[in-house]
């Protein structure tokens, strides 16, 4: 873990953006000597913009953060995987996780599931997949999806028949489902800094050990909410809409209630349930924010933030981009480069 190796690796994130953006800021990011780039999903997959990027960089990893599982067959979401490791030489992460219901059927119209059997399931069978679809798989039965594969052609070899897959995790059941079987751990840019060391180290070091397996076999990547600006107060403002998105999720309520904002999530809810976030921002308190953004001066931020290291193998800071402009979003970009990467 990181409290034994000191090296400090930051990943960042880049979304789709026109080519010229796209190269530039990947290319960027390599030569400040950024460890990994990330790419989300948010409505369409994340591959697209990290194939481009893997075809102008040569060290950086790059990794999906998140694939929603449910979206797409687990056959789709190895071959994508296979390509994109190809594409980039051996640098690709399959960054799977669960979103939520509201988004999952409500707007990509998936059936009903169990999320944490669901993805369960789908490493298990992506795994089976990228080990062996270039030499002829045995069927894959499970409750979600089922292959018999008679009629598969068999692909050319991986670059690697071990993919590393890490989990994204908001509450206890997904922490311990990365803890017992994946490659790494990706935690919720919600997690405060105090929910991500009492709450899910506890849980997950749990898992890992019932699992018998070891913490150092095992990446935990967190991602920081951070707004790192001179004026602290116009940072606050900022980062009310991102807020106001992730506290107004219905499914969340329990976490933001163990956090003492269950009142304010559930007027959060309102705008959400609407299609309008931006709406309710204004009643995202100063207290919610500074509970899980790091904000100000960029010293400050970054002692935030240093007591995550007592738990994570790299780190990936977020700046609480929805509703900023492209000037807001040039600044903060700028000045996470200059708090971290410089």
């Amino acid at each position: 873990m990181a409290d034994k190796d000191k090296s400090r690796r930051y990943w960042s994130i880049i979304p789709p953006m026109p080519a010229p953006a796209l190269v530039a800021i990947a290319q960027q990011a390599e030569e400040r000597g950024v460890h990994g780039i990330f790419s989300p999903q948010v409505y369409g997959p994340p591959f697209i913009p990290l194939a481009s990027a893997a075809a102008v960089t040569e060290r950086v990893q790059l990794a999906s953060g998140i694939a929603i599982a449910a979206v797409r067959s687990p056959f789709e979401t190895a071959m994508a995987a296979i390509d994109l490791d190809r594409i980039s030489m051996g640098r690709f992460v399959l960054g799977l996780g669960t979103s939520v219901h509201a988004w999952t059927q409500g707007v990509f119209g998936t059936p009903h599931y169990k999320p944490v059997s669901h993805l369960r399931e789908t490493v298990a069978a992506v795994r089976h997949i990228i080990s062996g679809a270039h030499k002829g798989l045995e069927p894959f039965e499970g409750e979600y999806y089922s292959a018999h594969f008679r009629e598969l052609q068999p692909s050319e070899p991986p670059v690697r028949e071990n993919i590393p897959i890490w989990i994204a995790a908001l509450r206890a059941a997904l922490v311990r489902l990365a803890g017992e079987t994946a490659d790494g751990l990706i935690g919720h840019p919600m997690w405060s800094v105090e929910w991500s060391l009492e709450q899910m180290k506890p849980e997950f070091e749990a898992a890992v050990a019932k699992a018998g397996r070891q913490v150092s076999d095992i990446e935990v990547n967190l991602w920081p909410w951070v707004a790192p600006n001179t004026n602290e107060a116009e940072a606050i403002d900022d980062a009310r809409p991102t807020m106001a998105f992730y506290g107004g999720v219905k499914q969340y309520e329990p976490f933001f209630e163990a956090h003492g904002f269950l009142d304010v999530a559930r007027k959060l809810q309102e705008g959400v349930q609407r299609g309008d976030y931006k709406s309710v921002a204004h009643l995202v308190p100063d207290e919610m924010v500074k509970t899980f953004v790091a904000v100000g001066e960029p010293d400050k931020v970054r002692e935030r933030i240093e007591p995550l290291w007592g738990f994570a193998d790299s780190l990936c800071p977020v700046p609480p981009v929805y509703a900023l402009g492209p000037e807001k979003l040039a600044l903060y970009s700028e000045m996470l480069a200059q708090t971290f990467y410089a």
